[in-house]
């Protein structure tokens, strides 16, 4: 069931509108999906019934966001799949390369930079990775506080890991998610390093000069 929610061409457009994590309306949803707003109300009770988004009112609006980072990690492997077997939709255009230089993956970062990111948290012994299980090192907990001011202690949830590898749709490796992966994302956007694209569906993330040689600093210079 889940595979034909996601396989329409419409559907599978709102849904990666909306792995920005934000939460979007029903007219919004439809212009990402190239649809009318009658036919994305379908599409949309669908998309609920199935489990993979929830709605939330507020005041005369209704909102729809994913019903959580799983939903979105599955639909990054998918499309990771759909780029190595030649059938992706992605839509090219002028923001194709700074999507795939960095993006939001649901509220972590993906992209180029991101896959940069865990391959230097790896070569700097900071993480382990066992196939898809990542795991903080000791030393990884302390850069962690002392780079980024981030308490990993505090990053334990009962229903997501700490550190979890997801696979990068334009790179075809693993960039880092999870609660740490979000922590680190929030981090650069409080620290001004970098700001996700307002608008609605855009999932591009662009570092300012500062942020960009802070996270050279940290990970190593972007790769060419």
């Amino acid at each position: 069931m889940v595979a034909s929610l996601v396989g329409d061409p419409a559907r599978s457009n709102m849904l990666t509108a909306l792995m920005t994590g934000r939460a979007l309306t029903a007219s919004e949803l439809a212009h990402q999906a190239g649809i009318t707003p009658q036919t994305a109300s379908s599409h949309l009770a669908k998309l609920e019934a199935g489990g993979l988004i929830e709605p939330e009112k507020q005041g005369r609006h209704r909102y729809y966001r994913l019903t959580g980072p799983d939903v979105a990690h599955v639909l990054e492997g998918l499309a990771g799949l759909a780029e190595r077997a030649g059938h992706t939709r992605v839509r090219t255009g002028p923001k194709e390369p700074a999507l795939r230089r960095a993006r939001i993956c649901y509220d972590h970062l993906a992209g180029d930079l991101g896959v940069q990111m865990l391959d230097s948290l790896r070569k700097q012994r900071l993480v382990r990775q066992t196939k898809q299980d990542i795991e903080l090192t000791g030393e990884g907990k302390r850069f962690m506080a002392e780079a980024l001011q981030i308490d990993t202690e505090a990053l334990a949830h009962p229903r997501r890991p700490v550190c979890k590898a997801c696979l990068d749709w334009s790179e075809r490796r693993h960039h880092l998610a999870g609660t740490l992966g979000a922590a680190v994302m929030n981090r650069f956007t409080e620290l001004n390093w970098a700001a996700r694209d307002p608008a609605p569906g855009s999932r591009v993330v662009n570092f300012t000069r500062t942020g960009e040689k802070r996270f050279a600093a940290l990970f190593g210079s972007e790769p060419a």
